[in-house]
């Protein structure tokens, strides 16, 4: 009998027939038990019964869990569900696997070997399934099952990596082969380094030379970014490199761009040597491929590769360029780590107190090179701590600033640096030992951290991609550096340095190798055009590269390459920079200029969201000179650029000389003006950044210019864009008490009462009641100062004619301000006007506000209220 109802028991129309009901069914599956109901429909000859068994597996093992026999039993089924002749069948039950395995694994630890025995085998052979949606849907599961941990190394190594070599035999299917291939490439991160190495590579290997079907060089090339990140810096270079200079030489256009969209990945994982010597050329063939589809690849990954050759020890990133006066120097400056009487290392607030917990951060010493004095051999303690610095956490999370220090900036004048006194030479050169790398690579995550919340727009996520090939790429060359130190004094020498004291020296383990390579690819000159003549210079990117990069804003590019291409050349930009460091941006700075003046906006939003970044980079003097212009053309564009200016305001303000500053506090008003007046998220983007810019302002300009702007957003027409500007004007509040003398506090809190808590439309009492209760919330304000400059009025509004603010009224009383020490005690004169005033709302014409005057106080917040309160919005 069929689980359909009817469908098997109708002969004809005319035919009298009866109908099996129902609850007939419900009656007899209720009788079976969950192994019997199993067993029924699994051989029914319906296959959406069968379909549903697969369907249910997972809930009958819940229901029988308890009896250990019984999931063995369930698991028995499993296997012979496995040989089900109907496709659809086989990858609804491979859709369970994953499933059923984590419940196996979280219930019946018991039986260990329940996966490996009964599902793992079906997992594999499925792999090799005549159905393609079979194969798909066993693929989607073994690799799930990778990333969570369900298949022991063991069964990695004999169940699973055996069977995928086998479907990548040549005489395997076409398909096949080129699916597992691809699942090759993609379990590879999620097995490591050894297992790749000895039973993933190999074959691999064999598959990048597959002289009959280019889908799988294809699949290869695709995925050969990731091999090399997995098994590391001699595995590549040794054993892949080989294979992928094949491969971006290969006859079919598809494998070449794919071989172009993973250069940066496989650059990360090749020494600096090799980078500049053997993959500049090979990228230059790629970006002047005859396939336009070739070149439009490689030129997205130009910017992304130039990144690449970032030198970690000269990591420090040192803002200030010159001593200033104390009165001058800005709070964030104020906090920085020590480096040098004349130099300050600038961090960010939240580096400043991480480098303050570790007590090496706070001795100057700390900004020493990390050359070795033993001729650059490295100590066992060294290689520990380059493992801690290198981890893996550090390895995908942040780029690293490559800024380079002129020596007469480091020394002063007139010292000379000389390779035969090392313990010298790692006082003066580089500002980049461990532990101030730590501190800067710190300060990059919080850059990177600050564009992580706008990730899903396509723009910043491109820049954090760019940056992030810094880091990637200097996690291998710092291990070099310590084997390279001794090399580099030898070349120093060789390159005149000790008698050139204003020559920049640029610790690159590459520097040494003068090769016919180098020569035909001119080096990037560090020294400007005046001192071109006098001073010797040193590589930092081959100069064929650079003057690719720097033609990515040719028009002509655009016709002959990709519409796009400034795009490109503008989301790369603050990785390039970061890697040539501030000495070289005369290289860059006509390019940036020309972006920032492209007439397509997504070009100029592009670096609209990053500029705070490059005046990082660029430090204080080059950021006054060549990026504030930028900057202040930015403030005027549409909303789509300053929206990218706007959300890193306080990032890119806090940077500037305090007189710089306050410039921009006359055109801070203009942020309430929009091209189009329900772009709300402008206005609450605006209110976030004046929250965090409260810090870098006096008390009288926080008066005299944020606060009619902060008091014009609470009376916005949106409710987020007030919620956001009442917590502003609460921390207002607070900054203004705590100044002296505190005349400005009692002027704004005089202001709040006369033209929120006496305003004659009810949006603006009820906003007043709103900042009351995130002054209280937030501690902005000292009890017994609120009790008397704000308590008063907010008391009043009990006899308010709009219910709505009386029941937020009740709730600020109740739930906030009862909460307060200050307001329990029977010695506080205020307590009995507070009580009288809740007795009152207890006894209101207005159910709700009854209901929130009498509860007990709870954990509701402003947050929960201001979108719960009934109020006109949007």
């Amino acid at each position: 009998m069929s689980l359909i109802v009817g469908v098997d028991d109708y002969s004809s129309e005319s035919d009298v027939i009866i109908i099996p009901s129902a609850l007939d069914f419900v009656s007899q599956d209720e009788m079976l038990t969950p192994l019997g109901r199993l067993d029924k429909y699994a051989a029914s000859e319906n296959v959406f019964n069968r379909q549903m068994v697969a369907r249910s597996l997972l809930d009958t093992l819940r229901e029988v869990c308890d009896d250990e026999r019984d999931c063995i039993a369930v698991l028995e089924r499993i296997s012979r569900l496995a040989d089900d002749s109907e496709p659809t069948v086989r990858a609804e039950l491979m859709e369970q696997v994953p499933h059923i395995a984590l419940f196996c694994q979280e219930n019946r630890p018991s039986i260990p070997y329940a996966f490996s025995k009964y599902l793992l085998p079906i997992v594999v052979r499925y792999l090799a399934d005549q159905n393609n949606q079979v194969r798909k849907t066993s693929q989607a599961a073994l690799l799930a099952l990778l990333e969570q941990e369900l298949i022991e190394r063991f069964d990695v190594e004999t169940k699973v990596c055996p069977v995928l070599i086998e479907l990548t035999a040549p005489d395997s299917n076409d398909d096949v082969k080129t699916e597992a291939v691809a699942i090759m490439c993609k379990m590879a991160p999620m097995v490591g380094k050894d297992i790749t190495e000895r039973l993933i590579l190999p074959r691999f290997c064999e598959m990048c030379c597959d002289c009959r079907m280019f889908h799988v060089r294809k699949v290869c090339a695709a995925n050969f970014g990731d091999i090399c990140s997995v098994v590391g810096q001699q595995a590549t270079e040794e054993m892949l490199l080989p294979r992928f200079f094949q491969l971006c030489s290969d006859n079919v256009w598809g494998v070449r761009k794919a071989c172009a969209e993973c250069f940066m990945a496989v650059s990360c994982a090749t020494c600096q040597e090799i980078r500049r010597t053997k993959l500049s050329a090979l990228f230059i063939n790629l970006i002047s491929d005859p396939s336009r589809w070739v070149r439009q690849a490689a030129f997205q990954s130009l910017g992304p590769f130039i990144s690449t050759f970032a030198n970690p020890s000269s990591s420090g990133q040192y803002f200030k360029e010159e001593s200033k006066s104390s009165e001058d120097t800005p709070v964030e400056d104020k906090n920085s780590v020590p480096v040098d009487s004349s130099l300050l290392c600038t961090l960010s607030s939240e580096s400043h107190q991480e480098a303050a917990s570790n007590e090496n951060d706070k001795k100057p010493a700390n900004c020493k090179s990390a050359l070795r004095p033993e001729g650059g051999a490295s100590s066992p303690d060294s290689a520990l701590l380059d493992q801690e610095l290198y981890n893996s956490f550090h390895f995908w999370r942040t780029p690293l600033p490559e800024i380079d220090l002129d020596i007469e900036l480091e020394q002063g004048s007139g010292d000379t640096l000389s390779p035969e006194t090392p313990e010298e030479t790692s006082e003066v050169t580089v500002p980049g030992s461990s532990n101030i790398t730590m501190a800067t690579r710190k300060e990059l995550e919080e850059m990177i951290e600050n564009l992580e919340p706008h990730i899903d727009d396509p723009d910043v996520k491109a820049q954090v991609d760019v940056l992030s090939a810094a880091l990637r790429a200097s996690s291998l060359d710092a291990h070099e550096e310590a084997s390279d130190a001794e090399k580099r004094s030898d070349v120093q020498d060789e390159l005149g340095v000790n008698g050139l004291p204003n020559c920049k020296i640029n610790h690159d383990a590459s520097v040494p190798l003068i090769s016919d390579a180098v020569e035909v690819m001119h080096s990037v000159k560090c020294s400007s055009s005046e001192n071109r003549s006098s001073r010797k210079s040193v590589d930092v990117v081959p100069q064929a590269l650079l003057d690719q990069y720097l033609s990515m804003t040719d028009p002509s590019r655009a016709q002959t390459v990709d519409t796009e291409i400034a795009k490109h050349c503008a989301y790369s930009l603050p990785g390039v920079a970061l890697t040539l460091g501030r000495q070289n941006w005369h290289c860059l700075r006509e390019t940036y200029e020309t972006l920032a003046s492209d007439m397509q906006w997504k070009v100029r939003r592009t670096l609209a969201f990053s500029i705070h970044e490059l005046a990082v980079i660029l430090g204080d003097q080059l950021t006054a000179a060549d990026l504030v212009p930028i900057f202040n053309g930015f403030l005027k564009d549409l909303d789509e650029v300053r929206i990218g200016v706007l959300k890193h305001l306080h990032d890119f303000l806090k940077l500037l000389h305090i007189d710089k500053r306050r410039e921009y506090l006359y055109q801070l008003q203009e942020f309430l003006v929009t091209d189009n007046s329900r772009n709300w998220r402008f206005r609450a983007e605006l209110a976030e950044q004046l929250i965090l810019l409260l810090e870098l302002y006096s008390p009288r300009d926080v008066y005299d210019y944020l606060r009619p702007i902060a008091l014009n957003l609470c009376a916005d027409k949106v409710s987020s864009v007030r919620w956001i500007s009442y917590k502003l004007v609460s921390e207002m509040v607070k900054k203004l008490h705590t100044a002296t003398p505190p005349t400005f506090g009692v002027d704004l809190i005089n202001e709040l009462v006369e033209n929120f808590g006496r305003c004659p439309k009810w949006s603006g009492r009820q906003a007043f009641v709103f900042v009351c209760q995130t002054v209280i919330e937030d501690d902005c304000l000292p009890m017994d100062q609120f009790a008397v400059h704000l308590m008063p009025q907010l008391l009043t509004l009990a006899n308010d004619r709009v219910p709505n603010v009386r029941v937020l009224l009740a709730k600020t009383l109740r739930q906030t301000l009862l909460e307060k020490e200050y307001f329990l005690t029977s010695a506080s004169c205020h307590q009995e006007a507070v009580e009288q005033t809740i007795m009152a709302l207890q006894m209101d014409r207005d159910s709700d506000v009854k209901y929130f005057a009498s509860i007990h106080p709870a954990s509701t917040k402003i947050s929960d209220d201001a979108m719960s309160t009934a109020s006109s919005t949007y």
